[in-house]
């Protein structure tokens, strides 16, 4: 690659960079500042982990500050929305793109104290399929950077041609992972109207275990979600279950894991009716259990 090249790339990714000082935003969290991605004119979308506790923050655009209130927070897709007291000019968006590989460049945007954008250069580590949080979310793609993230976490995630991939945020041991735009906006309505997504609920607290020996063969597998407490007139409840029952299956999907459980939890499945296939006392026992919303967190 010769110098010209170099700097030819080197200009193109400032540039990038400099256009998105029309919708990355520093985001006053009272400890250290963070970012976020001005997603319409009156509205901002940053990772929810990085929020406090807390109903008011700072946005700092262009270095101009304005007073936001939190609509909403879902720890599930970890996405959270703020509205600002007033709107700022509608932000340029780049074209989403849902078609990333892995080695691709990209560009990482984030704000600094004074609104004013910053950029860090990354690389596609490892792309997959949609996936579920523990939390319970459903995530569009798996999008692993190669990079690590401060205080641009909550920013803007672009290719090098320029297309939104979506907003950056911290994994487990320090990842960076990218939440698809196409996941923001599915639960930004939930977020401004409700100020959550309310996802499926049993009201039961689980732990995974291994099938005694002696009961796999009519369990037909040797693991499953052991029920260690219920809440009080929770669905689970209402349909039987009991503290000490096995989860092996809800709907025919395997519960192994509490990921596999919250798979067959997703939004839409609230008020529906769901089969569960318990192992109790050695036996097999299939419960009909209709599916509440998970209560609001106070």
């Amino acid at each position: 690659m010769t110098t010209d090249i170099l700097e030819q790339l080197s200009e193109a990714l400032a540039d990038r960079v400099q256009t998105a000082s029309n919708f990355v935003v520093a985001i006053r969290t009272g400890r250290r500042d963070r970012s976020g991605i001005l997603w319409r004119a009156d509205v901002v979308v940053t990772s929810e982990q990085v929020l406090p506790h807390g109903t008011e923050f700072g946005i700092v655009h262009c270095g101009k500050e304005i007073t936001a209130r939190l609509a909403g927070r879902d720890p599930g897709t970890n996405v959270a929305v703020l509205r600002l007291a007033q709107p700022l000019g509608a932000p340029s968006l780049p074209a989403r793109t849902t078609s990333t590989r892995p080695g691709s460049l990209v560009l990482l945007v984030g704000a600094d104290q004074g609104g004013a954008p910053t950029g860090r250069l990354g690389m596609v580590y490892a792309t997959g399929p949609e996936w579920h949080s523990e939390a319970g979310g459903r995530i569009d793609a798996m999008l692993r950077l190669d990079t690590r993230l401060g205080s641009d976490e909550g920013g803007p995630v672009l290719t090098a041609g320029n297309q939104l991939i979506g907003m950056s945020t911290s994994g487990p041991r320090r990842t960076a992972l990218a939440i698809p735009a196409t996941t923001i906006e599915r639960v930004l309505e939930p977020l401004l109207a409700e100020g959550r997504v309310a996802r499926g609920w049993l009201g039961v607290g689980l732990q995974h275990v291994l099938v005694p020996e002696r009961f796999r063969e009519a369990a037909g597998r040797d693991a499953g979600m052991m029920v260690i407490a219920i809440a009080a007139d929770c669905p689970a409840e209402q349909a039987g279950v009991l503290p000490g029952d096995i989860i092996l299956e809800i709907d025919g999907r395997r519960t192994g894991r509490a990921r596999g459980l919250a798979a067959a939890l997703a939004p839409e499945r609230v008020g529906q009716h769901a089969t569960l296939k318990l192992l109790r006392a050695g036996q097999v026992h299939l419960v009909t259990v209709t599916i509440g919303a998970r209560p609001a967190r106070t």
